[in-house]
């Protein structure tokens, strides 16, 4: 299970901060990365990611909330969905969700050429 949490903001939405799992890509298993996703609700959070075929995110409680650095990244980005390795280096800067994903633009297995 994920850890993460959730802020609600003042126009309420929400940011929401998953620690995740990095999909698998050739190299073997991934590393833990940071996701954040700023929606209208948690639910419309979680679908985005869900979408993205990340299909086992779930958030139960909010034992890692976003923190104020995050919750600024994720609202100056056009996409509203960053991520970056957790832990954190000291100097890496938040990534757009396209450079997770790879070039396919999920997170499920590459789909075959015609």
């Amino acid at each position: 299970m994920a850890g993460g949490g959730f802020c609600r903001l003042p126009n309420g939405t929400v940011v929401v901060a998953l620690t995740l799992t990095r999909p698998a890509d050739t190299t073997g298993p991934g590393a833990p990365v940071r996701v954040l996703v700023h929606a209208a609700n948690r639910a419309r959070a979680l679908t985005r990611l869900r979408n993205l075929g990340l299909r086992a995110v779930y958030l139960r409680g909010n034992a890692q909330p976003p923190t104020p650095d995050e919750i600024t990244a994720v609202l100056h980005h056009p996409d509203g969905i960053l991520w970056r390795a957790a832990p954190q280096a000291a100097q890496e800067l938040w990534h757009p969700i396209r450079a997770l994903l790879g070039p396919a633009g999920h997170a499920g297995p590459a789909r075959p050429a015609a």
